[in-house]
C-alpha cells in the first residue's frame, strides 16, 4: 500500500519571513536619514514632550540660570563634551529621550543633584525638549568602559 503525502509548501516559511519583515519595518524610524545626512530633530518623545528646537536649545545651553548663575556649558563644556569635573557627564551626542527624562526628573524632584535640581526646577517642557535635542545633536565624544569612542 502506498501512502499519499501532500508536498510541503513554503507557505509557513513565507509567513514567518513576512512577519519578520513587518516587525523590522515597525521598529525602523521613518525619521532615519539616509547615510551621510544629518539627523533631524526628534518630533516626539517617550517623555511626551513637544518637538525640540536645536537653535532654541543652543541659546538655553549658553544662558546663565537664575538659580546658580551658571549655564549648561559652564559645567558640561562646549557642545556638552568638555565637563569641568570628571564626575559630570558628557551630554553631546547623548540620546534625546535620555536627556529629556533626566532633566524632567531633576525638575520634578525624582532625581537629586545639588546643582542640577535647582538648574532644572524652572524649566518648561519645551525648554527641556529644546535642550535635549540640542545636546543630542552635538557630536558624541562618549566612550565605552573599554575606552572606545562611540
Amino acid at each position: 500500500m502506498t501512502s499519499k503525502t501532500t508536498p510541503r509548501t513554503t507557505t509557513g516559511a513565507a509567513m514567518i519571513v513576512l512577519a519578520a519583515m513587518l516587525a523590522l519595518s515597525a521598529c525602523s524610524s521613518p525619521e532615519t536619514p539616509p547615510e551621510g545626512e544629518a539627523a533631524a530633530a526628534p518630533t516626539s518623545s517617550s517623555a511626551g514632550l513637544p518637538a525640540g528646537n536645536i537653535a532654541a536649545g543652543e541659546q538655553l545651553a549658553n544662558a546663565k540660570g537664575a538659580a546658580t548663575g551658571q549655564s549648561c556649558i559652564d559645567c558640561h563644556g562646549a557642545d556638552g563634551n568638555a565637563p569641568i569635573d570628571a564626575t559630570y557627564p558628557k551630554l553631546g551626542g547623548q540620546y534625546y529621550d535620555y536627556l529629556a527624562h533626566a532633566l524632567e526628573q531633576y525638575r520634578d524632584g525624582q532625581r537629586e543633584h545639588a546643582l542640577m535640581s535647582s538648574q532644572a526646577a524652572g524649566l518648561t517642557d519645551q525648554q527641556i525638549s529644546d535642550l535635549a535635542v540640542y545636546f543630542g545633536s552635538r557630536d558624541a565624544q562618549l566612550t565605552t568602559l573599554e575606552g572606545v569612542h562611540n
